[in-house]
């Protein structure tokens, strides 16, 4: 029964109707298309620090969507098959076990969705990936059994994956890459497309040739027609070129993929546009820089996606600092934080916290900086290598800028030993804005050898550092060239940082800038005139609400006392029934009592039938016994002597009938143990050696009787002519249950056994007619043999209750 309703219920859970079928079909690429839009863009906002799996989870949760949808596209094209909305909750076992009871091809999906969600479960475990493989080759040899293409290459897919997961990056990478060249053989766009986009997915964004192959697939995407894979691909390019220094042609695709998104009516534009501002203001471009941070919020605003919200602040107030609008910049880095303590944590609010501390450094405000800097850091430590060494620098600047040169020294050295420790790409541009500051430092304490130690550090990783702030470099290395006399050199160091300063001291003249900030301002102010207009209509409305509120409160109540009245009526009624329904309960209970009654006598009748059937067989024995004192023929006498024994087995019977609460069933083993007992007594038999071996058997009276005549018979039989002497005598005596309802007798004994087998079994002698006789009573079939002694075995059915 419980697996029953088991069944119903997973039914229930993965049968959606037909509506919801055809809008997840609708709604799933764009969903997809998000959720890797914003992972991507956590993963590079974070620098690493995350990997793209966590980032995933952090996008699934802010948009309230299923993790599996992020890596079941090849097998989950928003149609319905069963046991997907199973793991889309989490339900792994209820989706095991209705995987049996489906059809091969929606075996193989839910095979591979079951793999998935192990593989890409958050923190997974030794335990994960072991089933993960487990399913994922289930579908594969159901895939092989199918024959069908698709399912081929899914399932080999995933086990591709499994290997990159498992840290088998070299198998995977081999795996994909005969996945290609078996996908170009079929001749299918889309299979092909898949297999390649796949292959450059797990490649790291520091590998190049990342962005060739994936650029293969995004020319299939764009022959197809595929819009929304052409973005996804453009989005996993993009951070190649960024990462490995070619950011004007990063720059050049995200502006082709935001004009995709907004063709396609993608409204989560706001993760394109802040990267393009964070571009623009690398290259000091402060005017687009500005456009674009500007253009993300009002997207985040448009869309009311806050999840991320501190990141695109971050973005706007950085901009504002870089041109020297330091408490607009303050103002944005703290709407930054405070929508991180109430949104999700995607770890980058800590750059809030140091945008702050840099514009009142900006602002020569160094010892509130400082004090700023030491508080939050002490409240919130940070977690990793990264935020420990711009922590330091920042202290250090303080210290600096303050004339504590020994501190601020003691800060670059704590800076260089976590500078040292990062070694992923997205955080050499930070080393090197960190180490070009760093360089100052040393010329300014007159350690010029220093500092042109540092300044070739970061001159070494030229070409992975385009991006990181030029200015302090180029002045470090004019005066590093100035102190050793290479003074071309120094000149040429110095036309650069004087390009950069004029750059920068132009912007806060630049109209179209004022404009744009203007325009923002505005903006706002017009949206919070909005807000009060509409706070307006909405008191103006439920103050009409609350009138008819009123008008209702007062019909409510009037309803109310009718169903009161009602409901009392309908409360005596069944008083009155309750009243009647309580007598007719007493009666049965009465009656009840008086069955019962009856069954205690009518049992008590029978044990006292068996009692006095026992008394009066028990007078028979002493009869019979005082008989035989009496007679001299031994022959009688021992005929007497068989009479009492089976006058005794009957009597038996009746006795533990008689004692037992069950007054028509005999415990087989102990009857038997108990009869074999008298036999041995009443024979002097103690030199036999008695083997009792019988099953938990209960059997009627009649059946009971009929079985222990047959036993007493054939062991009287062997005490008194099996053995020639008193040593070594075994009788055995078995009773087992063969099959259900299905017994075998076994009496058998080491003796001397008989001269002819069949003439004993048509022998016309009393006891062998009772053993017959009583076989054919029990529709058993008797054999005997003769092997090392004399066997007697029984087969016969238990007799059935006909009602």
């Amino acid at each position: 029964m419980k697996k029953v309703v088991l069944l119903l219920l997973l039914y229930f859970f993965t049968t959606p109707s037909f509506s919801q079928n055809e809008t997840n079909k609708l709604k799933l690429q764009k969903d997809r298309l998000m959720l890797h839009n914003v992972a991507i863009y956590l993963r590079n906002v974070n620098q690493g620090s995350i990997d793209i799996d966590s980032a995933m989870i952090l996008a699934c949760k802010a948009h309230k969507l299923p993790y599996t949808l992020a890596n079941d596209e090849g097998f989950n094209d928003g149609s319905n098959f069963p046991g997907n909305n199973l793991i889309s909750n989490n339900y792994a076992r209820g989706a095991e076990l209705l995987l049996p009871r489906l059809n091969t091809i929606d075996q193989i999906k839910l095979s591979l969705q079951i793999g998935s969600f192990y593989l890409f479960k958050a923190g997974a475990k030794k335990n994960d990936l072991e089933n993960a493989l487990l399913y994922i080759n289930k579908a594969q040899k159901l895939a092989e059994k199918s024959r069908i293409q698709k399912w081929l290459f899914q399932s080999k897919f995933l086990l591709a994956k499994y290997y990159y997961q498992a840290g088998k990056q070299q198998l995977s990478s081999t795996i994909f890459s005969q996945l290609v060249n078996a996908a170009r053989k079929t001749k299918n766009d889309k299979i092909l497309a898949e297999a390649i986009d796949n292959r450059g997915t797990f490649m790291p964004n520091s590998d190049k040739k990342k962005a060739v192959i994936l650029s293969e697939a995004l020319a299939i995407y764009k022959k197809t027609g595929n819009k929304e894979k052409e973005i996804e691909t453009y989005m996993k390019i993009i951070p190649v070129h960024f990462w490995t220094g070619d950011m004007k042609l990063a720059k050049e695709e995200l502006l082709t993929c935001l004009n995709l998104q907004k063709k396609i009516g993608f409204l989560y534009t706001q993760y394109t546009e802040t990267t393009i501002s964070y571009i623009e203001l690398f290259h000091n471009n402060y005017k687009d820089a500005l456009y674009y941070a500007l253009e993300s919020v009002s997207s985040m605003k448009k869309t009311k996606d806050y999840a991320f919200a501190d990141s695109f602040y971050i973005r706007l107030g950085n901009v504002y600092n870089s041109t020297g609008y330091y408490d607009d910049a303050i103002k944005f880095y703290q709407k930054g934080i405070e929508y991180n303590q109430r949104e999700l944590n995607a770890g980058t609010w800590y750059k809030s916290f140091f945008g702050s501390v840099r514009s009142l450094m900006d602002n020569s405000k160094y010892s509130e900086a400082l004090k700023y800097l030491e508080n939050n850091s002490k409240k919130y430590p940070p977690k990793n290598n990264l935020d420990n060494m711009i922590l330091n620098q920042l202290k250090a600047r303080c210290y600096e800028e303050l004339g504590k040169l020994k501190e601020a020294e003691a800060c670059y050295e704590k800076l260089d030993l976590f500078a040292k420790k990062l070694n992923s790409i997205e955080t050499v541009k930070d080393a090197a804005d960190c180490y070009s500051i760093m360089a100052l430092f040393y010329i300014k304490i007159h350690k010029p050898y220093k500092a042109k130690e540092i300044t070739e550090r970061i001159l070494s990783t030229s070409s992975k550092t385009e991006g990181y702030s030029r200015y302090a470099l180029e002045l470090a290395l004019f005066k590093i060239d100035s102190v050793n006399g290479n003074y071309l050199s120094a000149i040429e160091h110095m036309r650069s940082y004087s390009r950069i300063q004029d750059s920068m001291d132009n912007i806060t003249k630049n109209r179209d800038y004022e404009n744009l900030k203007f325009k923002f301002e505005t903006s706002a102010k017009v949206q919070n005139i909005k807000s009060l207009k509409q706070q307006t209509n909405l008191q103006k409305r439920e103050l009409h609400t609350s009138k008819l509120l009123n008008t209702i409160s007062v019909s409510s109540l009037f309803l109310l006392l009718i169903i009161i009245i009602l409901l009392y009526n309908r409360a005596k009624i069944k008083q009155r029934n309750t009243s009647r329904l309580e007598l007719k309960e007493k009666e049965i209970k009465l009656k009840n009592v008086k069955l019962e009654r009856l069954l205690e006598e009518k049992e008590w009748l029978l044990k006292e039938i068996h009692h006095r059937v026992k008394n009066n067989l028990q007078t028979v024995i002493s009869l019979l016994n005082s008989q035989s004192s009496y007679l001299k023929d031994d022959l009688a006498i021992s005929t007497i002597k068989n009479s009492q024994n089976r006058i005794y087995a009957m009597s038996l019977i009746h006795q533990r009938l008689y004692r037992e609460d069950n007054v028509s069933m005999i415990d087989m083993p102990e009857y038997c143990n108990e009869l074999v007992e008298y036999l041995k007594e009443s024979f002097n038999a103690e030199y036999i050696h008695f083997e009792v071996k019988i099953d938990p058997i209960e059997l009627d009276i009649s059946q009971a009787i009929a079985l222990g005549l047959i036993i007493n018979e054939v062991i009287t039989n062997s005490i008194k002519y099996a053995f020639k002497d008193t040593k070594n005598c075994i009788i055995t005596l078995l009773l087992s249950e063969i099959s259900e309802n299905c017994y075998k007798l076994l009496i058998s004994d080491n003796g001397i056994g008989i001269l002819d087998v069949v003439k004993m079994q048509n022998s016309d002698s009393f006891g062998m007619t009772l053993i017959n006789g009583l076989s054919n009573t029990l529709e058993g079939d008797l054999s005997i043999e003769n092997k090392n002694g004399v066997s007697f075995q029984l087969l016969f059915k238990r007799i059935l209750d006909k009602d």
